[in-house]
């Protein structure tokens, strides 16, 4: 967040990139993704996406374990 806004505040890209040891790709797609952001709103949405992957996880698990029900129905008929 603070390198985004030392590019707001007027850094060149590639100063800033040499400084904090990062690729410009690296820089322009954090901006993209977190441009604009203020803090809250970029812990809100590493929020949102931990629950997503958690949401991700469940239902594999629940998809696996029908299909290992649907396996043994099919052995017994």
């Amino acid at each position: 967040m603070a390198i985004l806004k030392q590019a707001e505040a007027g850094s060149t890209v590639p100063d800033l990139c040499r400084e904090h040891g990062m690729s410009s790709a690296s820089f322009y797609k954090w901006r993209a993704k977190f441009g604009g952001m203020d803090v809250s709103m970029m812990t809100r949405m590493k929020e949102l996406e931990n629950e997503n992957k958690r949401l991700k996880k469940m239902y594999i698990e629940a998809q696996m374990q029908a299909d290992v029900i649907k396996e043994a129905m099919s052995e017994i008929l």
